[in-house]
């Protein structure tokens, strides 16, 4: 397919897009006033239903971030118990061998 026979396909693309909005606006069931309340009141829904996504979002990335602090500080106790343990055991292997040499 030639660049021009891809041009021109958009250009009928584009001209059937603007013949079926202008047919769609001819036999409309409401008034003009009418459509732009029922967009309007659509757009509100949608808006509304963004709100309380990014609402839920919110609380579950609050969420994560509270268990992942928690999993943190779970690990940081355990190195430091483990890092305790090591180094009592290295003072008293370290003292028990002085008393014995």
């Amino acid at each position: 397919m030639s660049n021009r026979d891809a041009g021109s396909g958009i250009v009928w693309f584009i001209a059937g897009l603007g013949i079926g909005a202008a047919v769609a606006l001819l036999y409309a069931p409401q008034s003009g006033s009418e459509t732009r309340e029922l967009l309007m009141s659509k757009a509100e829904e949608s808006r509304e239903r963004m709100k309380e996504q990014a609402r839920r979002a919110r609380e579950t990335a609050s969420d994560w971030a509270d268990r992942g602090k928690e999993a943190f500080n779970q690990q940081k106790d355990q190195f430091r118990s483990a890092y305790e343990a090591g180094r009592q055991a290295y003072k008293e292997a370290t003292s028990g061998s002085e008393g014995g040499v």
